[in-house]
């Protein structure tokens, strides 16, 4: 604004203006924004501006409107939450005074000369000047081609967008890249500012806030998968066969507990699938119980630098609330002591059920894992062998026979675990009328198959019973009803060979004589088809694998039973806490991941090192170690800290749907992205051929406020600490990962090694120096990350 009237002759300005929309259609006026307040003059330069998000309905025809208001006193300001009639002077008491308005057509301004407009301030009445204002449409991110992006002029539909909301890589048309954003970014809202240079010149800076729909998607994914795995989990119970009274009351106590809290997880999801409208959680629903899963405060702060002479920056930081189960409360602690304090208690209740350790747990819900992926990979396989032996396509049968001897392989190498074999004995202590005998002549249940009349032919092979009841128990039966799979797959690859071999006699290839090695799995072979000697075969390693998935089942399932019925219902209430707090963590680390992606595609070290080494993401926390909130840094710890189980796999997009894929279960998970066509091409191979991306989550957590004064005073501070020093520890083995596995023509493209190294020791000593509210720390931690 320029020569502005005052009220008073000798009265300093303290002035601002009110941007309101009169929409075309409507003849409607809305309040839209306003700039920030210039103090002490009557020339007064803004350095706030305004932006309208593509889907807000502005058109050339739209007009604008543009109040000068004088604040006369800043401390009763209500320029942002109160809403004055329109062509009246505010009272005195409301602390400001009117001063003038105009109003202009957006249509107007985007086809002036240098598309600016200076316009005159008039009182309501239209009669009297009270100064002029200048208007301004800022061009931010200009292309190599000399046009420019943000602004979008559709003039047979006489559409106009000021400034677009997502800004593409370089290469990347925003056509290509805006779905991408769209589908996990909603709701802009954005600011302008610009300051002056040096040299005269603006540098423009856009804000834009956005909330993720991610907020909602990722937890409805989570709970998806828990249910699943639960039920899946509940129904290898009651097929565990029969167990003694007091193991039968046990699973049946663990099932009813566990259908309870199936239930809870369904209604959960039933309720996040009715929620409509916004997806931001703000804080003051953080103790909504059919929100826990959901986080909080999630957004995208996004700063677009615009310098005439430089190129355009992005600035990106996405914001959650801590990762912590709010409505559960904070009374005996978070997750990190419950945790422990559970752990130690359930060693002492060996005499209600068998102890296994978190590491066994694990274990057996990896084997499960293992036998619901690679039992359906091996009889695909076995399958794809048969028809290519009826097609008679020697090149199919060897490619057939290949892949169903590696998928065979990591079958029985899954199985190859002393766990299982002590599980197989806990349970069958566990059945009614057990009797344990000590074999003393191994005996083999398959007998080689190079019999001369055939008698013992692998398609013979008696399968084993399965786990005996109210008979003798041999401890080495595990170990031929496994290695019967591999020796089953031995007979099929000499089979194919032997065929193989008669097929290129039949050609006029000489045949060789027979082979030793292989004389125990060859039988006589006259006549007859590929598919009628395999078929048999395969018939004989499906059956054995099955015996081995039979038991390996219902060993591990019996595992999982002791771990559940150790601890009830502690145990599936503290599962619940922690799938809620991953729940927050993994919402705020996908989209943290899809717009570092989408802004990274050009950054040829970041891409190397996202496939070499893996993906390091650094959390900030602010929490004390006081009251409540050494609660929510227990939670927070643990959810960040189970983010290691999480993969990123990058996938081509086929439709229009963005929204990424979860998949796996609670042990391991992964995070199926989606890239349009042309920004999947701009990746490496590696990444283009699915391979899987690590994650690296580590957290620095450095309480500030009040209650952290009286932490530091009077209460401990040793939780921090020992966090702080723990994920110090993971990203120094990240930086040894990142030296280690990083080709050397690599390390020029990121900061020299020697400032790395030097700063992982000055973060090293900050976290050492146990200085009071040392936020030293967070600059150091985000420097190396």
């Amino acid at each position: 604004c320029k020569d502005l009237v005052a009220t008073a002759r000798d009265r300093k300005l303290n002035t601002f203006v009110q941007i309101s929309v009169v929409h075309p259609a409507e003849q409607t006026l809305t309040r839209y924004s306003s700039t920030e307040i210039v103090e002490g003059t009557r020339d007064p330069l803004f350095l706030t501006g305004v932006t309208f998000p593509p889907e807000y309905p502005i058109y050339e025809e739209t007009k604008i409107k543009l109040t000068v208001y004088d604040v006369k006193d800043k401390s009763q300001d209500t320029v942002r939450i109160r809403v004055l009639s329109e062509h009246k002077e505010s009272r005195t008491d409301v602390g400001r005074n009117f001063l003038g308005l105009t109003t202009f057509k957006v249509g107007d301004l985007v086809k002036s000369k240098e598309q600016q407009l200076t316009l005159t301030l008039r009182t309501p009445d239209g009669g009297k000047t009270v100064g002029t204002i200048d208007v301004s449409l800022v061009k931010m991110g200009e292309i190599e081609e000399g046009e420019v992006d943000h602004i979008i002029t559709d003039v047979q539909g006489q559409k106009c967008a000021l400034v677009c909301e997502c800004t593409a890589p370089e290469g990347i048309s925003g056509k290509d890249s805006v779905p991408l954003l769209n589908a996990v970014l909603k709701n802009p809202i954005c600011k302008l500012y610009r300051f002056p240079t040096s040299d005269n010149k603006w540098l423009h800076i856009r804000e834009q806030m956005s909330e993720s729909t991610l907020s909602f998607h990722v937890p409805k994914e989570l709970i998806n998968l828990h249910i699943k795995e639960d039920m899946r989990r509940n129904q290898d119970l009651k097929e565990l066969g029969d167990l003694a009274p007091h193991w039968d009351n046990m699973r049946k106590n663990v099932i009813a507990h566990s259908e309870q809290m199936l239930n809870m997880y369904q209604d959960t999801l039933a309720d996040l699938g009715k929620h409509t409208g916004s997806s931001f959680k703000s804080s003051c629903s953080k103790g909504e119980k059919t929100l826990e899963f959901v986080p909080i405060n999630l957004h995208l702060q996004r700063m677009h630098v615009h310098s005439p002479r430089l190129k355009d920056a992005l600035y990106d930081v996405i914001t959650v609330g801590a990762p912590a189960a709010h409505f559960q409360g904070f009374k005996n602690g978070g997750l990190r002591k419950l945790l422990s304090k559970f752990e130690a208690e359930r060693r002492n209740t060996g005499y209600q059920c068998i102890y296994y350790s978190p590491e066994n747990t694990a274990k057996a819900k990896e084997v499960l894992s293992n036998i619901n992926h690679l039992q359906p990979l091996v009889s695909s396989h076995a399958d794809l062998l048969l028809n290519s032996a009826s097609q008679h396509s020697p090149d199919s049968l060897k490619n057939s026979l290949k892949m169903l001897s590696e998928k065979t392989e990591l079958f029985v190498h899954a199985f190859k675990d002393q766990l299982v074999r002590s599980a197989l004995l806990a349970l069958y202590t566990a059945r009614p009328g057990c009797v344990l005998k000590k074999p003393t002549v191994p005996r083999t249940s398959m007998e080689e198959c190079g019999d001369p009349q055939g008698q013992n032919h692998p398609s013979q092979i008696k399968r084993q019973n399965s786990i005996p009841h109210h008979s003798e128990y041999d401890e080495e039966e595990w170990d031929r009803v496994w290695t019967n799979v591999g020796k089953s797959l031995n007979c099929i690859i000499a089979m194919v060979d032997r065929l193989l071999e008669k097929e290129d006699s039949s050609s006029g290839i000489k045949e060789s004589e027979n082979d030793p090695s292989s004389a125990a799995c060859m039988v006589s072979h006259t006549s007859g088809d590929w598919y009628e000697k395999l078929y048999p075969l395969v018939i004989t390693l499906k059956d054995c694998m099955g015996e081995v998935v039979t038991r390996a089942k219902q060993s591990m399932t019996f595992v999982l039973l002791q771990e559940l019925a150790c601890g009830l219902p502690q145990h599936l209430m503290l599962t619940l806490r922690r799938d809620i707090v991953f729940s927050q963590a993994l919402a705020g680390l996908v989209c943290g991941f899809i717009i570092k992606l989408h802004t990274s595609l050009h950054d040829q070290g970041f891409l190397q090192q996202l496939h070499i080494v893996g993906l390091i993401v650094q959390y900030e926390g602010l929490l004390s170690t006081y009251s409540e909130e050494i609660g929510m840094l227990e939670d927070m710890a643990v959810g960040i800290s189970d983010l290691q189980k999480v993969m990123f796999k990058i996938i081509e997009a086929k439709s229009n749907d963005f929204l990424p894929v979860i998949t796996g279960r609670r042990e391991h998970y992964v995070i199926e992205v989606k890239l349009p066509a042309k920004m999947f091409e701009l990746l490496p191979q590696e990444i283009k051929e699915g391979k899987q991306l690590h994650v690296y989550p580590v957290l620095f957590n450095v309480g500030i406020n009040e209650q952290q004064t009286l932490a530091e005073r009077f209460g401990d501070t040793t939780l921090q600490e020992s966090v702080n020093q723990e994920n110090f520890e993971l990203l120094k083995e990240y930086y040894k990962l990142f030296t280690e596995k990083m080709p050397p023509d690599w390390l020029p493209h990121f900061q020299e090694q020697n400032d790395l190294k030097g700063l992982l020791e000055n973060l090293h000593q900050n976290i050492q120096a146990k200085k009071r509210k040392n936020v030293e720390i967070m600059w150091v931690a985000a420097t190396v990350s």
